[in-house]
């Protein structure tokens, strides 16, 4: 009786727009007083597990993420796509997909790839008259990239809780992420081909020269990947590591390169960071307080018994479980979600045969759709205050998107383990 209050408590506390920190918070308090239960020593397993090098990569990739935006060095990524895909009527859009899926590998989020790109882009799309609604929410649907699109934060905190490897873990998200940058493309090149009211760029004489100027600008920012990436999966980095390398490569080359950065925005950017990262290591804590109290209580045992009562058949267990992550992603930020998911489904998943890597996939997919499923979407909002456009025109978009670009993917990666498991096979054995 407890755990359900306790369960609808969260839930309730979520919906009333407590933020998540606060909400678990309020539920470990109603827990202490019940005098059921005691939470003295949940507190310290929390520390423990946050006491660990790993943990690093988070921060370190927010600010590299905050460094980024603030320094300009994005911009030159979106000028080469533009030029690129901007001839065709819908390019434009397309570029966007291109430069989120970019800077979704470089910053491992889905809000820091939506503000970022969000704020360069949507300027350029109002510009060529591109529907304002239809753009932003091309941009929020983009943003989850980079959840995908490695070095992912929320695969690393996956593999750190789940034992399993990162750069497996890496690998198993790259073809879901390149699948639904394809869809998003290809749908948004159907839906804007009938738009003849989209300014197009005028005909470049000097296409080579140009081309060649512009990719010269984004040479260092497209570094900043290659060196990310290639230091991971050459061994020579850890992910903790290249993200420390991130912030210092990206530091001078907002400094001196794009010259985004001065002393007042370097600083202003640290602050920001700092808010950003406390909110996000406080609810960390508190998610793996409240994890650790479902363990406690052997609530992913129940969860799994409850589903087995319903159907013990693989495809009916699956199913269920995307349902169960897809209503998590709609009402919890990535992180959350993500932590919890991974307490109470993987026991369930892996007792159906689904090996632990391919769930890092299904899981990735699931909460990057959550993230921008109404009612809550906390990117869906994000992106209507970035781009300035109303929530009611993105509406109608983001759920096409959603329906036959991520729920497409999701159906793959779920259902034919390869989608997932043949890169990090391939690679890594």
């Amino acid at each position: 009786m407890i755990i359900a209050f306790s369960v609808l408590l969260i839930c309730v506390l979520l919906f009333a727009g407590i933020s998540v920190p606060l909400a678990f918070g309020g539920v470990l308090i109603f827990l202490a007083y019940t005098g059921g239960h005691d939470v003295s020593g949940f507190m310290p397993t929390g520390h423990w597990k946050l006491n660990t090098v790993v943990i690093l990569v988070i921060p370190l990739f927010i600010l590299a993420g905050d460094i980024m935006k603030n320094g300009r060095i994005a911009a030159p990524i979106v000028d080469l796509a533009e030029m690129l895909l901007g001839r065709i009527r819908g390019g434009l859009s397309g570029a966007s997909v291109v430069a989120s899926a970019m800077f979704g590998a470089i910053s491992g989020s889905g809000a820091a790839t939506l503000t970022c790109i969000g704020a360069v882009m949507m300027p350029h799309l109002r510009r060529a008259k591109y529907p304002e609604g239809f753009s932003a929410a091309l941009l929020v649907a983009a943003s989850p990239l980079g959840l995908l699109i490695p070095p992912s934060s929320a695969q690393l905190i996956y593999a750190w809780l789940t034992q399993q490897s990162v750069l497996k873990c890496f690998l198993a998200t790259v073809l879901p992420g390149i699948i639904v940058a394809s869809l998003l493309v290809i749908i948004n090149l159907i839906m804007m081909r009938k738009q003849t009211d989209i300014v197009l760029p005028e005909h470049q004489e000097q296409f080579v020269k140009a081309f060649s100027k512009k990719s010269l600008a984004a040479f260092p920012a497209l570094m900043m990947p290659i060196i990310i990436l290639g230091g991971i999966y050459g061994g020579i980095m850890t992910p903790t590591e290249a993200a420390g390398v991130a912030v210092i490569y990206a530091i001078p080359i907002g400094f001196f390169v794009y010259k985004g950065l001065n002393w007042k925005i370097f600083m202003d950017t640290l602050k920001e960071s700092s808010v950003t990262i406390g909110v996000v290591m406080v609810m960390i804590f508190m998610v793996l307080i409240v994890s650790r109290f479902l363990i406690f209580e052997d609530i992913p045992g129940l969860a799994q018994d409850l589903i087995f009562s319903i159907s013990d058949n693989p495809v009916v267990v699956l199913l269920m479980i995307n349902l169960t992550m897809i209503l998590i992603g709609m009402i919890m930020d990535d992180f959350s979600g993500l932590i919890l998911s991974a307490t109470l489904l993987l026991p369930i998943a892996t007792s159906v045969g689904v090996d632990p890597i391919h769930f890092a996939a299904i899981l990735g997919v699931n909460l990057g759709m959550g993230n921008i499923t109404p009612p809550t979407a906390p990117l869906l909002f994000l992106g209507a205050r970035v781009t300035g456009a109303p929530v009611q025109k993105m509406l109608g978009p983001t759920m096409i998107f959603i329906i036959f670009a991520w729920l497409p993917t999701l159906a793959l990666t779920t259902f034919v383990p390869g989608v997932a498991l043949w890169l990090p096979e391939l690679l890594l054995g």
